[in-house]
């Protein structure tokens, strides 16, 4: 399926106007107006001067809340939504596009364990960062196939499998708008929105994660308040290096956002004296045979894990009973 484009030039001048005052004198857009402005950069329709300034003034200004909710709004109808298999289960997106620096980047653990417990599970990332172990490197190591297009992330699902898309697969208007960081060498408001995509049809629980703290307080607000109900749920934590996989060696708190509310799952734990068994090097083939060997129940999974997996089970399927009662 494709998704229509309009390929009509996009007048910029009255939103550059507004948003590129300054840190202190620019003004946020309504979440309209930023809904609107966003579909046009998705389809290229902002000419290279008009973009590069666009990008820069958000990138100086920072997001508001509304904005932000906009930029999804029109981020989301971008691409092609997937289907999840019926089941007991809502499906699990965890986004992945940082990796690991100094640890090993379980994420592909998480996957796993959620998959084999019965829940559609999408990760979605980038294939290689030139300082990081992927996701994506490990699931290679794994023997885990990728998916390049929704029909084949769906087969994935029936087949129990997790499934890994890049965002150039999933969503490749926004994968255009990423890659302009390497030409202008900041990031842009399009890396927060991708870590908060729900790209199913469907309800589904997104695992989220922030590293800045001003990042805590936007996507608290808009998950409280902006965030449509019937897209389902979403956790926040403080990333592990960046991704939504809990700490191995101390718990992150972990916040449930569901119809407006927010609950509290597990709390900040202190550092502790003895460190779980981990694998002895975070390269890809290393962090996969040991993840190998904790699925095989050779090696213990780390408490903080087990811990997030069960509550990404429950709410999963209180979203699934959800959707069954209306």
């Amino acid at each position: 399926m494709t998704i229509p484009q309009n390929t009509e030039a996009f007048p910029t001048a009255h939103f550059i106007k507004e948003i590129g005052r300054g840190k202190y004198g620019a003004r946020d857009l309504s979440r309209v107006d930023a809904k609107q402005l966003y579909a046009a950069m998705l389809d290229g329709r902002v000419g290279d001067l008009e973009l590069g300034a666009i990008l820069l003034a958000m990138r100086i200004k920072g997001e508001s809340v509304d904005e932000i909710a906009g930029f999804l709004d029109a981020a989301e109808e971008s691409f092609e939504r997937l289907t999840a298999p019926r089941g007991a289960y809502a499906p699990v997106v965890i986004p992945s596009y940082n990796g690991s620096r100094s640890m090993a980047n379980l994420t592909p653990l998480l996957a796993m364990l959620l998959a084999r417990a019965g829940t559609p599970v999408l990760v979605h990332g980038v294939l290689h960062d030139p300082n990081r172990v992927t996701t994506a490197e490990i699931f290679q190591e794994l023997g885990l196939p990728m998916a390049d297009t929704v029909a084949e992330a769906e087969a994935q699902f029936s087949r129990g499998l997790p499934v890994f898309m890049t965002i150039e697969a999933l969503a490749p208007q926004m994968a255009r708008l990423a890659a302009l960081r390497q030409k202008l060498g900041v990031r842009s408001s399009t890396h927060t929105l991708v870590k908060i995509l729900q790209p199913f049809q469907g309800p589904a629980l997104r695992l989220t994660s922030y590293t800045h703290p001003e990042y805590l307080e936007m996507l608290t607000s808009y998950f409280s308040t902006c965030a449509p109900p019937e897209r389902g749920d979403a956790f926040l934590m403080r990333g592990t290096e960046g991704e939504t996989i809990a700490n191995a060696k101390r718990a992150q708190r972990i916040d449930w956002f569901h119809g407006g509310q927010m609950t509290t799952l597990v709390q900040k734990q202190s550092p502790v004296d003895e460190v779980p068994p981990l694998p002895d090097q975070r390269d890809a083939a290393t962090t996969a045979a040991w993840i190998t060997a904790a699925l095989a129940g050779t090696v213990p999974i780390p408490a903080s894990i087990t811990e997030q997996v069960d509550h990404c089970l429950m709410v999963s399927r209180l979203i699934q009973l959800r959707v069954h009662s209306t």
